[in-house]
């Protein structure tokens, strides 16, 4: 019976090792937000291929730790699969420009000229400008308030 207890306490000495998941961001830039939506405040930002720690989930929000702040991102921007990318002389590769830049959810300049060499009667010029458009958090929090707008996602 002592023997039992010691070996008790052993274990609850000892140190909790914790089995955290890691996720890996997939696109080249997503903000992340301090509640789970597409319209929370942007907190921080992640970037490709850097590893965050699964907190918890919520439906399809993902709360993690990055660069030791906590906030949420979408389930679309992380996989839980770690991407080893390697070159050399034995890469053998059959993937196009096109299709890598689409497997990283990008868009590069070679697919975009691409695009505009098969669309001549296409105009870019509001493409472009639309780029550039950036709106406040706090007008986008006024406009879901002043709207009403509830659910899931939001």
């Amino acid at each position: 019976m002592q023997r039992l207890s010691k070996l008790s306490l052993i274990f609850l000495l000892m140190p909790v090792t914790s089995f955290a998941t890691s996720l890996i961001i997939q696109v080249e830039e997503t903000p992340v937000r301090s509640t789970p939506s597409f319209f929370g405040e942007t907190i921080d930002k992640a970037v490709y291929g850097q590893s965050v720690e699964l907190i918890k989930e919520q439906g399809a929000w993902r709360m993690v730790n990055a660069k030791k702040k906590s906030g949420w991102l979408h389930q679309s921007v992380v996989s839980d699969a770690k991407v080893a990318l390697t070159a050399g002389n034995n890469v053998n590769s059959n993937a196009s420009g096109k299709e890598i830049a689409l497997a990283g959810k990008g868009f590069n300049s070679a697919v975009e000229s691409a695009y505009k060499t098969g669309h001549t009667q296409a105009n870019f010029e509001w493409i472009d400008k639309m780029e550039k458009f950036t709106v406040k958090n706090s007008d986008i929090q006024q406009f879901i308030k002043q709207g009403d707008l509830q659910g899931a996602g939001l």
